[in-house]
């Protein structure tokens, strides 16, 4: 069964399933799901984030510096990807999925191998919020996957119809 590796930094929205899931004719496929553990991010490219966007009271807090624990990180984690398997799942999907290190590529390449390679995984789905910066430079995880894996990766921007670069 063909596998579809989707990377997530927030809980899956319904939108973003029915996106995912729209990208293949056939549902008897199986998703694997990953999810990072984030206590490291880095804090002006958020600001930057916050303002293009107009969160402004968001950029004030991470100006505070308000990072969660490790043990805070990684409960937000498991609870953003319960929330997504249980959505693909709803929708008729099978679906599996581990929280991740704070760097979620290692995962990501050890699950694409676990699936067989090219062979196994049918395609990577990254689905996160527009960082300007990570994006603008092509550092986003997207680039970096499309950098070392030889399988198609594609990037959703979560809760949006919008496709990364």
């Amino acid at each position: 069964m063909p596998t579809t590796v989707v990377l997530t930094e927030d809980a899956l929205t319904d939108a973003d399933v029915a996106h995912i899931l729209s990208l293949h004719d056939e549902r008897a496929e199986r998703y694997r799901v990953l999810v990072p553990s984030d206590t490291d991010r880095n804090v002006v490219a958020a600001i930057i984030d916050h303002l293009w966007v107009g969160e402004l009271r968001a950029a004030g807090q991470d100006l505070v510096g308000k990072e969660p624990t490790a043990e805070q990180a990684k409960e937000t984690a498991a609870q953003r990807l319960e929330r997504s398997l249980a959505g693909l799942r709803a929708a008729g999907a099978v679906a599996d999925g581990a929280v991740t290190e704070e760097d979620p590529l290692p995962a990501l390449a050890a699950a694409v191998a676990a699936q067989g390679g090219p062979d196994g995984v049918q395609d990577v789905v990254v689905v996160t919020y527009p960082h300007v910066v990570a994006d603008t430079f092509r550092s986003d995880w997207a680039s970096r996957a499309r950098e070392h894996l030889h399988v198609p990766v594609l990037h959703l921007y979560a809760g949006t119809s919008e496709i990364g670069d």
